[in-house]
């Protein structure tokens, strides 16, 4: 719980929002939520180069790391509805989003996600995203944020679904995140495989994403 406070102190105070990675400041974070939320309707991702996105191989934390399982967990979702760690069951390889509504690239990617998401359902891969601002600093639900995160999911008609975290953060693994928007896979046991991936991308590069770690996963299978 205190590694889970600590975290949402750094969101709190615009900590994750790399300038490199998200173009906002904690000045900027307050003052700009709204008009993200207004423009994020028909947005297109940001471009991979003012992004500078990058694959980061677990960075040598243990909750990071592929073969890291995420546990028994429990929650809801922004509009109430229960999730357990069961979510993963369904599917070959979740793609896990984490963002916050104010992060304006977190938001401007969400229409190409929602795309990627009705593309590759019927393949086996599923989406979620975590709303790391939904909670506030001493863990409880943050009502505004998971208001402004209904909107936002209704505005860039987003159907996948967008997750409060847990108390515990998900055995830890949403702790310590340094920037958002910050996406990472599981398989269907929920344990985490593959690369994680910081800052946001194209449809196009998604794509090819996704495809890359279905095919490792597909090669650690066999």
């Amino acid at each position: 719980m205190q590694q889970f406070k600590k975290m949402s102190a750094a969101i709190a105070t615009g900590v994750l929002c790399l300038s490199i990675l998200t173009g906002c400041g904690a000045n900027e974070k307050k003052d700009s939520a709204q008009t993200q939320l207004d423009e994020a309707a028909g947005q297109t991702a940001v471009e991979d180069a003012d992004m500078e996105p990058s694959d980061d191989p677990a960075a040598g934390e243990e909750n990071r790391a592929a073969g890291f399982s995420l546990g028994e967990f429990s929650g809801q979702d922004v509009n109430g509805a229960a999730y357990t760690n069961e979510i993963f069951q369904d599917y070959d390889l979740t793609m896990v989003n984490i963002f916050t509504t104010w992060c304006t690239p977190c938001i401007n990617e969400i229409p190409d996600l929602e795309k990627l998401h009705q593309e590759m359902a019927d393949q086996g891969v599923n989406i979620v995203g975590v709303v790391m601002d939904a909670v506030d600093m001493d863990g409880n639900i943050d009502k505004d944020a998971v208001e402004k995160a209904k909107v936002l999911a209704e505005r860039t008609g987003a159907s996948y679904p967008f997750l409060i975290p847990d108390a515990e953060g998900w055995n830890g693994r949403l702790n310590g995140i340094q920037a958002v928007p910050e996406t990472f896979f599981v398989d269907k046991n929920g344990t985490i495989v593959g690369s994680v991936y910081t800052g946001s991308r194209s449809l196009e590069s998604w794509r090819e994403v996704v495809e890359a770690e279905r095919g490792s996963l597909k090669g650690d299978a066999s």
